[in-house]
């Protein structure tokens, strides 16, 4: 009889196994296709000097030594970290003040469908839209500012000390509703028991958002953090369409310089090391904040 039973348990074991790794499957299959070859692709790449039609020719860490030493990627490195001390700050605090404020209003899946079109909306469509609203002579912000505020509005795009802010606007634009959507489920998912309790001892509205709502909110926050940091790293579509880059490479990026080296001079190798580069310093960084989310981070319900 116990034998029977064993045997019927691991026969039920066996099955779950297997179901399971078979809807895992195409998961696997895409993980595996997308993510990991090309990454080992390109760390390949990363070692080698190619023009993509002569002779492969091993260099081993030269290339990697060669772009660390390339003013261009530093260069590229400032520009992308101002722009992501900008739109990161600036994109979470924007998506979590609507969260707030669409929260408890009538109507919100109108107001979600609307905030969240920018998502949806090709960046290169975008892209071309915020060009002309930043256009320095007829565009309609500066027309604006010129009209009723009687101010003469910037070089938006041409101005060096305007391009990052500008790229920024647009980038958080264009995120703030897939950052405040995630927001308006974290905040629906906080039990109403706490935001009573704290009503009945006496909480007024800041104190009921910095020690209860808040607080509940911060696995939520992490994790806007996380993928904003990653993306603002990434930052690729708003620079080629409105910027090339420009003006003096004020708004030259990593992605950017990436993609110059690779489909513009044709060589791969260094492209590839700066990729595997970027991939590092984006490792690190979120190794760090996963370190330090223990401290700051609540999952207790």
């Amino acid at each position: 009889m116990k034998a029977s039973v064993h045997r019927n348990r691991w026969r039920r074991t066996l099955s779950e196994a297997f179901w399971g790794g078979f809807f895992l499957l195409p998961q696997l299959i895409g993980l595996v296709t997308f993510s990991l070859i090309p990454l080992v692709i390109v760390l390949w790449l990363s070692l080698v000097h190619w023009d993509g039609l002569g002779e492969v020719q091993f260099v081993g860490l030269q290339n990697f030594i060669d772009q660390l030493s390339d003013p261009n990627l530093r260069i590229a490195f400032v520009n992308t970290t101002i722009y992501t001390l900008i739109t990161v700050p600036g994109g979470i605090l924007l998506a979590l003040l609507v969260a707030l404020g669409l929260n408890k209003v009538r109507g919100k899946t109108i107001y979600r469908i609307i905030y969240f079109m920018p998502v949806v909306t090709s960046s290169v469509a975008t892209g071309v839209i915020w060009l002309w609203l930043l256009n320095s002579d007829a565009g309609f912000i500066n027309v604006l500012l010129r009209s009723w505020f009687n101010i003469e509005g910037p070089a938006w795009l041409i101005d060096a000390h305007w391009v990052i802010p500008s790229i920024s606007i647009v980038s958080i634009w264009s995120s703030l509703g897939s950052n405040m959507v995630i927001f308006l489920a974290g905040l629906q998912n906080i039990p109403s028991t706490y935001i009573e309790a704290a009503r009945i001892d006496g909480a007024n509205r800041f104190q009921l958002f910095w020690k209860v709502t808040l607080p509940l909110l911060s696995p939520t926050l992490f994790f806007i953090t996380v993928l904003s940091i990653i993306s603002s790293f990434q930052v690729f579509d708003q620079t080629f369409v409105m910027t090339q880059g420009g003006p003096d490479k004020a708004s030259y990026t990593i992605v950017y310089h990436i993609y110059n080296l690779s489909f513009r001079q044709f060589t791969f190798g260094p492209a590839s090391a700066s990729a595997m580069i970027l991939f590092a310093v984006l490792l690190v960084l979120t190794l760090i904040q996963f370190a330090f989310q223990k401290r700051w981070v609540n999952y207790d319900l």
